[in-house]
């Protein structure tokens, strides 16, 4: 179990991280500059909290008011940095070979083939770290970590340097290991793919703050807060007012329209919508709740999906009334640019927020 309680003053605001971790992948959601790494860094030891406790399976890393700071060496965590930090000048074999303990020394050939193995890096092994692929350098890193014999595994953005069709494939390499190193994983990023593909559960941290750890599925269907949403990747937010809180009746003030949903709470302030959850309307579908007359003013067609850039009948003028859809690009009769056109809005699909 990892237990992290701690406050530091960075540059333009108070870093305070509050969470604990029991043998599952948990990611830290937030935007660059939030505080994300340099909570890593705390925990690994490399930099000291102001104030607070962190303590792993029982054993204090850190404590203020105790006077206890634990060396990096002394707290066995394995850290994966944004670049791997290999070195240079030496082969595979040779940078695995620099994460045995001196403990270990004795089984380290055996060791080192092991995570050869496990890492599929046969073949690679006399190569230096500038003749491998960036999925290469990145399992070369992870297995110099897992030779230390960690009790946690801290991964700072693990994809953020590799191209696309790379950034796949090294995803699909972290789901493996996972689910074979059955321990606590901290995984830090800004992609909220990243979050649905590896994490079971997640915290989002914005401007120095975490929220409450949830699930991964709770995050996308309900997020916490409005930094959450956008994380989350809503991209429809508007103010509201209640008109009749038992019957669900709300305005969304910025887009115009007066909406209905079960979901309405009495300390709400805020609606939002994902883009996908708004659904065109046939003739038929004359009894659907929550109807909206749009005008498409851009139809970005993108593969599978359409992206429609649309305001309510009536808010044209309005930059708060923006909406962002996204439909099915097969949909008969797919509004285009210029057209005026109806859709829904479910009212299970609207989510709330208290800021």
């Amino acid at each position: 179990m990892l237990r992290v309680n701690f406050r530091k003053q960075l540059n333009n605001f108070e870093l305070k991280v509050n969470f604990e971790a029991d043998s599952e992948v948990l990611g830290i959601l937030g935007p660059s500059g939030c505080g994300k790494s340099m909570t890593l860094k705390c925990i690994a030891g490399i930099e000291k909290p102001d104030s607070g406790t962190i303590e792993l399976d029982g054993l204090t890393l850190f404590d203020s008011n105790k006077r206890i700071n634990l060396s990096p060496q002394n707290r066995r965590l394995g850290y994966l940095f944004q670049h791997y930090a290999l070195f240079p000048s030496m082969t595979v074999e040779q940078n695995l070979l620099a994460g045995i303990r001196p403990e270990d020394q004795a089984t380290s050939q055996k060791d080192i083939a092991e995570i050869i193995k496990m890492m599929k890096l046969e073949g690679l092994e006399k190569k230096k770290p500038q003749f491998l692929s960036g999925g290469q350098r990145q399992r070369v890193a992870l297995g110099r970590i897992l030779l230390n014999k960690p009790k946690i595994l801290m991964l700072d953005e693990p994809t953020a340097a590799l191209d696309q069709y790379l950034k796949w494939q090294v995803q699909l390499e972290l789901v493996e290991l996972f689910e074979r190193w059955q321990k606590t994983i901290l995984l830090v990023t800004h992609n909220r793919e990243e979050i649905f593909q590896l994490c079971e559960s997640v915290s989002v941290l914005t401007e120095g703050v975490n929220e409450p750890k949830q699930s991964v599925t709770s995050l996308f269907e309900a997020p916490q807060s409005l930094s959450a949403g956008i994380l989350a990747g809503c991209r429809n937010f508007s103010r509201i007012e209640i008109l009749d809180l038992p019957a669900g009746l709300f305005k969304a003030v910025d887009w115009g329209l007066v909406l209905q949903s079960p979901k309405l709470t009495a300390d709400a302030i805020n609606c939002g919508a994902y883009s996908h959850n708004f659904k065109l309307l046939k003739p038929e579908d004359s009894a659907a709740i929550n109807q909206i007359s749009l005008k498409c003013h851009y139809n970005f067609s993108n593969g599978a999906i359409a992206s429609l850039v649309c305001s309510p009948l009536g808010q044209e003028a309005s930059n708060d009334a923006i909406l962002y859809l996204e439909i099915d690009s097969s949909t008969p009769n797919l509004p285009q640019s210029g057209e005026s056109f109806n859709a829904s809005l479910p009212p299970e699909n609207i989510i709330f927020f208290k800021d």
